[in-house]
């Protein structure tokens, strides 16, 4: 891995390498990636995964999306969401929902509409995939692809404009390359189409693409930061870089008001597995929120993103916790719950129960620290004990009610006030055991947001690849404290009453079970969402003919100057 040293003091190399996978591990950790919903235009709604079909909410900027999780843009609409890198754009009337979104694999199934991807890095051993109604379409390397279905037809338009992927379905495959739309109709048997994409007229939907893909490519933030870290495109827009000394490259933000705090203009929801995550309200805040630390100097908050490593691992929120840990702070209105931002080099430890590995991934993609540091850290290091540069700095702790914590309320309006002496003495903590009501998993969004027809809702796709099981985020295992305040590998599930949403723990060898005593109250999971692309077969002799006559007529009307001859033999053929 490519790592470039800030400008913290050096370190071994080795220490900030990040510690590979062990075969043996006993837990599966969450994924080290996530989506952010990064734009909306017009009306947009969401669904969490394990949510009832009428209960779409309208979507929150720099929202995380993981497994499961669906999208809507509704008519006179758009959405764009980052991965990393990747940006998928989302065109009117579509949508789409996240089959699969981990360490190696994005699968995203596209029930209607169209979707333009702009994949910019593809890792070997990585997949992205497209599952319609019809096809499943396969992402062999980075360029510009664009999908559009009408499942009412059955038919699947794929352009590429630079790249190279393949359909499968109705027991056939077929190589797309740059230059080419095929156009695929049927779901049994596949019929297909092949021009020339650079003939095509642009739509509004593809220039307004073009347009976002223009800003992108002129963005500075890569410079400092991984490109593959989600949501540095909004950095250099609404802040400044400036070369600090003892922390190198540092990002302040520009035109926050005054007393303005990191972690206090937001709300916090659940999201399984990681538990409760940080909802920034500015249009930026996305990056310095789940990556990085924060620190406080020159009278002003700055955040500190650390190496450039070729993927820093995501995090809920890089904070400490104050209330948390089955004690809270006392307050007038009851029961409160603070925290405050981790600074560089302080160790996170998650309230979720995750290995070694992760732990020690999280932290030196994040932060420049020593690797013992982490782990002593994660094997129950005393955080009494331990200095946190942050919990000192103006108004760097915030304090609200219980209530406001778990119900997604705006924390910035809803701050309660406590003592100097009363946060002085409060204990810090690594967790907060709150638990997470349905409104945590929605999250502040209206519900009674437009949704997709009744029809598109459970469509079924084709699938090259089986994805796994989307969590419930409304039926899970009680979540798992670290190390240090709770023994590890507890396991069990806590009966709730319909109106609470219990946590998830991940498991490499027990499959989640329902909860007897809440399936009947607790939205069921829908019919599967995806069905497995029919074997490939050969060709028969029909259907090559058919191809090579299709190849050699867009070949002719596709002359390509900038190439010798023999370069061009074959863009679109069966195995």
């Amino acid at each position: 891995m490519r790592i470039i040293r800030t400008g913290f003091p050096a370190l071994t190399l080795a220490l900030l390498f990040i510690w590979p996978a062990q075969g043996a591990i006993a837990q599966v950790d969450p994924p080290d990636r996530v989506a952010r919903l990064n734009l909306i235009e017009g009306a947009v709604s969401y669904l969490p995964s394990g949510g009832q079909e009428n209960d779409w909410v309208t979507a929150s900027l720099n929202r995380p999306l993981t497994t499961g999780d669906r999208l809507w843009a509704d008519a006179n609409s758009r959405s764009e969401l980052h991965i990393g890198s990747t940006a998928i754009r989302m065109d009117s009337n579509t949508g789409i929902s996240f089959l699969n979104l981990d360490d190696t694999t994005v699968q995203i199934r596209l029930s209607d509409g169209a979707m333009i991807v702009r994949l910019r890095r593809l890792d070997p051993g990585n997949s992205f995939e497209v599952d319609t109604p019809n096809l499943a379409f396969t992402i062999n390397r980075p360029g510009d692809y664009r999908l559009e279905t009408d499942p009412n037809s059955n038919r699947t338009a794929i352009t590429v404009r630079q790249g190279e992927g393949e359909v499968v379905g109705g027991g056939r495959s077929w190589q797309v390359i740059s230059d080419q739309q095929a156009i695929f109709t049927g779901t049994d048997v596949l019929d297909y189409d092949l021009k020339d994409a650079d003939a095509q007229p642009l739509t509004d939907f593809d220039k307004w693409a073009r347009s976002r893909d223009a800003h992108e490519d002129s963005i500075a933030a890569p410079r400092y930061v991984s490109a593959e870290m989600t949501g540095y495109e909004d950095l250099d827009a609404y802040g400044r870089w400036i070369n600090e000394p003892g922390y190198g490259w540092c990002w302040g933000p520009a035109g926050v008001q005054a007393g303005w705090a990191p972690y206090r203009y937001g709300h916090w929801v659940w999201v399984a597995p990681w538990g409760w995550t940080w909802v920034e309200d500015e249009p930026w805040g996305f990056a310095p929120f789940h990556y990085g630390r924060w620190a406080y100097f020159r009278a002003s908050w700055f955040w500190v993103p650390g190496p450039i490593a070729v993927r820093p691992v995501y995090a809920p929120a890089l904070v400490a916790w104050i209330g948390g840990g089955g004690f809270g702070l006392s307050l007038n209105v009851g029961s409160g719950i603070g925290w405050f931002p981790l600074g560089p080099r302080e160790v996170f430890v998650p309230g979720y129960h995750v290995s070694e590995r992760y732990v020690t991934n999280i932290n030196i993609t994040n932060t420049v620290v020593d690797r013992v540091t982490v782990i002593n850290a994660y094997h129950g290091g005393n955080v009494q004990s331990m200095t946190y540069v942050n919990r000192a700095a103006p108004n760097a702790i915030a304090v609200v009610s219980r209530e406001t914590f778990v119900n997604a309320r705006p924390v910035a309006r809803n701050v309660v006030s406590v003592s100097n002496q009363a946060l002085a003495s409060a204990q810090v903590a690594r967790n907060v055991q709150a638990v997470p009501e349905r409104a945590s998993v929605y999250g502040p969004g209206n519900h009674n947001a437009p949704h997709p027809p009744a029809q598109l809702i459970n469509r079924s796709v084709v699938a090259k690849r089986i994805p796994p099981t989307a969590p419930n985020q409304f039926e899970q295992p009680r979540q798992q404290a670290t190390p240090a305040d709770r023994p590890p590998n507890r396991t069990g599930t806590q009966q709730i009453p319909p109106s609470r949403v219990e946590p998830q723990q991940k498991t490499q060898t027990v499959p989640n079970r329902p909860n007897p005593s809440v399936e009947k109250s607790q939205p069921q999971q829908p019919q599967p969402l995806a069905r497995p692309a029919p074997a490939v077969r050969p060709p028969t002799a029909r259907e090559q003919s058919d191809t090579a006559a299709k190849q050699k007529a867009w070949q002719n009307a596709h002359p390509r100057n900038d190439q010798p001859p023999a370069k061009k033999k074959v863009f679109l053929q069966t195995p």
